[in-house]
């Protein structure tokens, strides 16, 4: 009877989640109905229970910190300044707008942590630049969703936050662990944009002369050192702090919420506007996501009371897979929840569910979570419910089409698997700087 129940709390949460219900009520509401099979008439008390546990987690504090940072960043006008000095620099080269788009967003991944921010933020200066220039619909769009997705793979990343939190994995070894696959990832989108724009030009043809042959050079350093050097060095700093060992995250994360204050005063940006503009943001995310924390905590947590763990051990001793054969299977099943589920969901149910047989299996838990964390990059971009594509619309002009869009993240979803298996090929590009900055 009560595997049963485990094996319905999925379809009953997938059926209030396709009925329209928002993420975080439907888990809490299939949480506390299989709960009161449980718990009776307790279930209050357990629920205050979830919530007074969830709200101590110490390392928690560290994500509105991280929002406010990012928030504080992009008033601070570092954005603006950035892509135009970037556009100035590379935009008389074909395709130099969508590198320098590309580049502004692993930047600013860096600082924000948010997936969707940083696409929005730099969409609304990038698409009006590359519409100008007459560049392909399908390259502006999946520049910009693949650029925004980046905010899943660069520390100090929410994503990494919330899986090292949960998995019980240090987030200074995770935060070392996405460092190398990042880079490596920004890397592959670079060269497709230089090598697809260098033998189809006309998808992304380069600035007109007149408009960068204006700028002195004195100005272009001033400007780009002044736009270039502050958020990475702030990022440096908190990133930096952590993986030295130097500061905790929650205390990194302050850091980094201070030091964009500073920056927002010495960009001549500050105000209580400005301030209480960030807070409102930060503290509206943060919300929604301690909401989907605490649901996703009750459900996980009600669906192993049910037996829930025997049914996935059961499921995986019948399969007969291999360690490796089973950790393949989770990020398939990963990938597919990805189509339905926001990825703080994803992470709060599956973890707590697969992390205890992985550990079994004798799978590294960082190089797994490297793995995960980029097959929900994978799926925040994938047709056709990329929520990557919904954040776009909202910002695209009329004429980019469903069409554009679906067709331009493609070859940028075809470079993030190719990521995923160079490192499911050859663990150590993701577990090698984890073991130099903080050992086994």
């Amino acid at each position: 009877m009560e595997i049963n129940l485990a094996a319905l709390m999925f379809p009953a949460l997938f059926a209030l989640i396709f009925l329209g219900i928002p993420v975080s009520f439907s888990l809490l509401g299939v949480a506390i109905g299989f709960g009161f099979a449980a718990f009776g008439t307790k279930i209050g008390l357990q629920s205050f229970h979830f919530i007074t546990r969830t709200s101590s987690v110490y390392v928690l504090a560290s994500i509105p910190l991280f929002i406010f940072m990012g928030s504080t960043m992009e008033r601070s006008g570092i954005a603006e300044r950035l892509f135009h000095a970037m556009r100035l620099w590379v935009g008389r080269f074909p395709g130099g707008l969508a590198i320098a788009t590309i580049a502004i967003c692993a930047i600013f991944a860096a600082g924000t942590g948010i997936v969707g921010a940083v696409e929005v933020m730099v969409g609304l200066m990038a698409i009006p630049a590359m519409m100008k220039y007459g560049y392909d619909r399908g390259l502006i769009a999946g520049t910009i969703c693949a650029g925004g997705s980046l905010g899943t793979m660069i520390p100090p990343s929410i994503v990494v936050v919330i899986y090292a939190t949960i998995a019980q994995i240090s987030i200074g070894k995770l935060f070392a662990g996405v460092l190398f696959p990042g880079g490596m990832m920004v890397l592959f989108f670079l060269l497709y944009l230089i090598l697809r724009c260098w033998f189809r030009p006309q998808d992304g043809p380069p600035m007109e002369r007149e408009e960068f042959e204006q700028v002195k050079f004195g100005e272009l350093m001033w400007l780009t050192f002044t736009a270039l050097i502050p958020p990475i060095a702030l990022v440096v700093t908190v990133v930096g702090s952590i993986l030295a060992g130097v500061a905790a995250v929650t205390e990194a994360a302050a850091v980094g919420a201070a030091g964009a204050l500073l920056l927002s005063v010495i960009y001549r940006r500050f105000s209580m506007k400005m301030l209480w503009d960030s807070l409102k943001k930060s503290i509206v995310i943060n919300a929604m996501v301690m909401l989907i924390i605490l649901g996703g905590t009750m459900f996980t947590t009600i669906f192993r009371m049910h037996g829930g763990g025997e049914l996935v051990e059961a499921i995986i001793e019948y399969l007969d897979l291999s360690p490796h054969g089973m950790a393949g299977l989770f990020l398939a099943i990963i990938f597919m929840l990805g189509i339905v589920l926001d990825w703080v969901s994803i992470v709060l149910i599956v973890v707590p569910i697969f992390s205890p047989l992985l550990d079994a299996a004798g799978i590294d838990p960082v190089w797994f979570a490297v793995m995960a964390i980029i097959m929900i990059q994978t799926s925040y971009l994938t047709p056709p419910m990329a929520p990557s594509i919904f954040y776009l619309k909202g910002i695209a002009p009329p004429e980019m089409t469903y069409k554009d869009m679906y067709l331009g993240v493609m070859p940028f979803v075809l470079l993030q698997l190719l990521v995923l298996v160079v490192i499911a090929l050859y663990p150590p590009t993701a577990t090698y700087l984890p073991e130099f900055f903080l050992g086994n």
